[in-house]
């Protein structure tokens, strides 16, 4: 192996372990989050159950559906990021080529920038059309309420996935990816 591959698989590991933590970190707050964006549309909150805020709703998650729950959806989120940055990372280079081809960035500073910018764009929008259902099984997860069984809608990931493609097929694993593109491309 060489140094630049053994250096970059150094790089990916050390980015891909601090990303992990960083999500593991940050996953109660974002499933109290996104539970409180989606409680009105959900179909297992029952309008007198809703919860009333943050802290209502930091409160009650631990009483009613465990305290790992928290982290519910947070195995996609950590998944997902290591395709992703290596996808990105492979997509940027041939875009790069692409948009930047024959660009010089002292004389053509700007032409320079946009095409940085349309290249990281384009390897973002492109990696997302592969690990997209893991961040959709994320969110459904994450949206999952209930203490175990019978209460929740997924039993874990595969369940998820599996239960999304019998239902809606391939097609409703990327519901909302229009809106998550334009978001990575913006």
């Amino acid at each position: 192996m060489t140094d630049a591959a053994v250096s970059f698989a150094k790089d990916f590991l050390a980015g891909g372990v601090a990303a992990a933590i960083s999500k593991t970190a940050v996953a109660p707050i974002e499933r109290v989050k996104l539970l409180l964006q989606v409680q009105h549309a959900s179909k297992q909150i029952a309008a007198d159950k809703q919860y009333k805020g943050i802290i209502d709703c930091v409160v009650r998650i631990p009483r009613e559906q465990g305290v790992l729950s928290f982290w519910r959806g947070n195995l996609a989120n950590v998944i997902r990021y290591f395709p992703t940055q290596a996808l990105n990372f492979a997509f940027k280079d041939k875009y790069k080529q692409i948009f930047l081809g024959g660009v010089d960035k002292r004389t053509q500073f700007w032409r320079y920038f946009a095409g940085n910018l349309a290249s990281g764009g384009a390897a973002g929008a492109t990696s997302l059309c592969f690990v997209y259902p893991l961040d959709f099984a994320r969110t459904r997860l994450a949206a999952d309420v209930g203490k175990a069984g019978a209460d929740r809608e997924f039993s874990g990931l595969g369940d998820c996935l599996v239960k999304i493609f019998r239902s809606d097929g391939l097609r409703g694993l990327y519901q909302g990816f229009n809106v998550s593109v334009q978001g990575i491309i913006i």
